[in-house]
């Protein structure tokens, strides 16, 4: 079982976008059974989701750059 704390601020947030932000704000669909996709390169990571049906996508960008 995992606990909260043997996962990454990352993935919770993901999981907080999967459950929370699944209405299309464009068409009002909402994509139950969709989720969230998370994209990094190291410096970046981007969250998006596109809507089944009317094919709006949203995203999310977070800077994790240190310097």
């Amino acid at each position: 079982m995992t606990t909260e704390h043997s996962r990454s601020a990352l993935e919770r947030l993901r999981e907080y976008y999967d459950h929370e932000e699944l209405v299309c704000p464009d068409c009002g669909y909402e994509d139950a059974d969709g989720g969230w996709r998370s994209e990094t390169n190291g410096d970046v990571v981007e969250y998006s989701h596109e809507c089944p049906q009317c094919g709006a996508v949203r995203s999310h960008t977070l800077d994790v750059h240190e310097e």
